[in-house]
């Protein structure tokens, strides 16, 4: 049975969908078989792997409201043992209908239980809010993976996010357990950042990854060729990071 992860934070512009690109793409890599799943109605992720967001007929929007069976909507991607669920701006108006669904927190589990048994990991991209999709994620999900930026503010949102999720546990899936934090836009010669990761790890002993994601051109220019950076450039510093990254965590398995 595939182990369903969310890439998940409340806070906007922490590299949430960069992560889940290329955190997924690692895995499909060191052989897992991965699924990704488009829950943002802005796309990016669908597009971040070479998927025509106008192309497409079939979305996540249709899974959820329309009860299409998700095998019909899922895409193979051209990267190594990585299909993705995609999404366009149909998502956007989602959380008005499911509003309407008595069992509205649980549909994409529901929808997901068709495909666990084909894939080793399932990888999430949230939205950046606590909204029906974000909690539908959850819902569906074994744990969370939190990508916080290396910078004072990702401090301001900690208590919200573990408050998040405990409210999550309680009323949602009582199973769901924090995977770790990843720090992104990590630079090395600022000493902020290493101040940030201490508090960090004082919220979350013995959650916090090791691997650091680095501040990359390469990083930023990827999307736009609609690949993950470890196909664009891959002997990038970004591209060893997310497979550090990748490693560390399926160490941990």
């Amino acid at each position: 049975m595939g182990k369903t992860i969310s890439i998940f934070n409340q806070k906007g512009g922490v590299g949430k969908t960069t992560t889940c690109i290329n955190f997924a793409a690692a895995l499909g890599i060191k052989g897992k078989k991965t699924l990704l799943i488009d829950i943002d109605p802005q796309g990016n992720t669908t597009s971040g792997v070479g998927i025509d967001k106008s192309d497409i007929e079939v979305s996540s929007y249709d899974v959820l409201i329309n009860d299409v069976p998700v095998k019909e909507a899922i895409k193979q991607t051209r990267f190594k043992n990585l299909s993705v669920l995609p999404a366009n701006m149909n998502l956007a108006g989602a959380e008005l209908e499911l509003a309407e669904n008595e069992s509205r927190f649980k549909v994409l589990k529901k929808a997901l239980a068709a495909v666990i048994m084909d894939y080793d990991y399932i990888i999430i991209d949230c939205p950046p809010s606590l909204g029906l999709l974000s909690l539908n994620s959850l819902a569906a999900s074994d744990t969370l993976i939190v990508p916080l930026q290396c910078e004072y503010y990702a401090l301001e949102g900690l208590s919200q996010l573990i408050s998040t999720v405990r409210t999550v546990k309680q009323n949602y899936n009582e199973h769901l357990e924090l995977e770790g934090v990843v720090f992104t836009m990590y630079d090395s010669r600022l000493k902020l950042n290493q101040q940030v990761m201490d508090e960090v790890d004082k919220f979350f002993p013995n959650k916090t990854y090791k691997s650091r994601i680095p501040r990359s051109v390469k990083l930023a220019e990827a999307p736009s060729y609609g690949k993950p950076v470890l196909y664009y450039e891959k002997y990038s510093k970004a591209s060893f990071a997310y497979k550090k990254f990748a490693d560390e965590f399926l160490k941990k398995q």
